[in-house]
């Protein structure tokens, strides 16, 4: 014979609850690569506590050629309509510097606020084209992990934009992943290579790269101010939500236009 079992106790919790809010200086949503393996960590490294990233993925394909590139735009919209969906964001980034060369910047608007109207948005290339401005700079070098391709197509939209591009050299990587792997010492390395002496400063171009654990000795072996993707995305977002925060370690971008917090 079957024992009967004690009933189970269906009770609601009697303790006052706390409500502590979430993200108190606001939510960011980013729009990262399917295959990115590093700017929701180098974001999260830079910005302050309080500031939350939101990230949803973006379809995407190796190698990271112009064509596949412009690929992504189909996706765009679907994947800004998934992070915090009825919630929001306060601002929305997309994540990725040779991508915003090959759809442009006025389309990813688009696609964007066809998910979100009128939510505040950035790029790499938006932000770091702010920063240029910030630091008053006009000549240009820049290092890149692309291939020449690419390259090329990010030289012409800064000439078009009115810039004096020195030089843009490239590792020639065409697989995001391993990019993501080239050392913060090659970085270094690579951009006393490469670095124009007659440069205002030195664009490291793609969110793949871990040149936010570099900026500060590069800016020291130049010189000079260093503008990483990563870096201006953090910068700008600041100043797109209205807060005055200075983010020390990396590199002398944060101290335009910002104050200790």
């Amino acid at each position: 014979m079957e024992k009967v079992r004690n009933p189970i106790s269906v009770e609601t919790v009697k303790v006052p609850v706390q409500m502590d809010k979430i993200a108190p200086l606001g939510r960011i949503g980013l729009l990262a690569l399917a295959t990115d393996f590093n700017s929701e960590q180098d974001l999260r490294r830079m910005l302050p506590e309080g500031l939350e990233i939101f990230t949803n993925r973006i379809k995407n394909a190796n190698p990271t050629t112009i064509e596949n590139l412009r690929t992504m735009a189909g996706d765009i919209t679907r994947a800004a309509a998934g992070i915090l969906p009825e919630l929001g964001v306060d601002a929305m980034i997309y994540g990725c510097t040779s991508g915003t060369i090959a759809i442009g910047t006025e389309k990813l608007n688009e696609l964007i606020h066809a998910a979100w109207p009128g939510i505040p948005t950035t790029n790499p290339i938006v932000a770091a084209q702010a920063a240029f401005d910030a630091f008053g700079a006009s000549r240009l070098s820049v290092l890149t992990p692309y291939i020449d391709e690419v390259n090329e197509e990010m030289a012409r939209y800064f000439l078009a934009q009115g810039h004096d591009l020195l030089n843009i050299a490239g590792f020639g990587f065409e697989n995001d992943i391993e990019m993501t792997s080239i050392s913060p010492e090659t970085l270094l390395q690579a951009a006393q290579e490469v670095c124009d002496e007659r440069a205002d400063l030195l664009f490291i171009s793609c969110t793949a790269l871990r040149a936010s654990l570099a900026i500060e000795r590069i800016e020291q072996a130049l010189g000079k101010p260093v503008v990483t993707s990563n870096q201006a995305l953090c910068w700008h977002v600041l100043q797109l939500l209205g807060h005055e925060l200075q983010v020390p370690g990396f590199g002398s971008l944060f101290t335009k236009g910002l104050k200790t917090g």
